[in-house]
């Protein structure tokens, strides 16, 4: 009994996400309530905030999704002895890609905000969800073994000003540059990045 009931719990969280996210395409996220995704999912509002405690939290787990994605291609590309910084590359290049065909401009600049949310609770809580440092590291880690990354700094520091990066051109490509591609803005701000992250020779 315990096994089906999370099975259904899980469904009810699935089929709330899935309704929750064509709203947002559909009629814009400020204009999507929490009231319209419980009736579009059928289930109760307090039911939609049993599982999710406001609606910025549904756009975690669909960010959390897509990051997830992103990072199991990259780790078989790492553990194929592709050289990390291609690796590195190619999932930026899949965040852009993934991020401008599922989220767009709107709900993606609502995800980035989260992870400087002035609620340090929410903000923590978008943090945990999209965990983009510990990726990096884990793709900077053969380079620092190979002495090819600056030694005054771990490379969880480093990777953690590279997640930095992406979400400053996230917020930048977002709000102000609707002109450019974002794997164009995310390509310009990883180049400048790891230019102050590689041991000089």
């Amino acid at each position: 009994m315990q096994g089906l009931r999370e099975r259904q719990k899980q469904r009810r969280r699935e089929r709330i996400l899935r309704t929750a996210i064509e709203l947002f395409k559909e009629r814009g996220f400020q204009q999507t309530t929490a009231v319209d995704i419980a009736k579009a999912s059928h289930v109760s509002r307090g039911t939609f905030f049993n599982y999710y405690p406001y609606k910025e939290a549904v756009l975690l787990d669909y960010g959390a999704e897509l990051l997830d994605l992103a990072w199991r291609e990259a780790k078989k590309s790492l553990d194929a002895g592709t050289p990390p910084l291609e690796v590195l590359q190619a999932f930026w290049d899949r965040l852009a890609e993934l991020s401008e065909r599922e989220l767009g401009r709107e709900l993606l600049s609502h995800l980035a905000y989260e992870l400087v949310n002035p609620d340090p609770e929410r903000a923590h809580a978008a943090s945990e969800a999209l965990p983009m440092g510990q990726y990096i590291a884990e793709i900077l880690r053969p380079l620092a073994r190979a002495g090819r990354l600056r030694s005054d700094l771990t490379p969880e520091r480093m990777a953690n000003s590279i997640a930095d990066a992406f979400l400053l051109a996230v917020l930048r490509w977002a709000g102000h540059t609707p002109e450019r591609s974002l794997a164009g803005e995310l390509h310009k701000f990883l180049t400048v990045v790891l230019k102050g992250v590689l041991a000089r020779p």
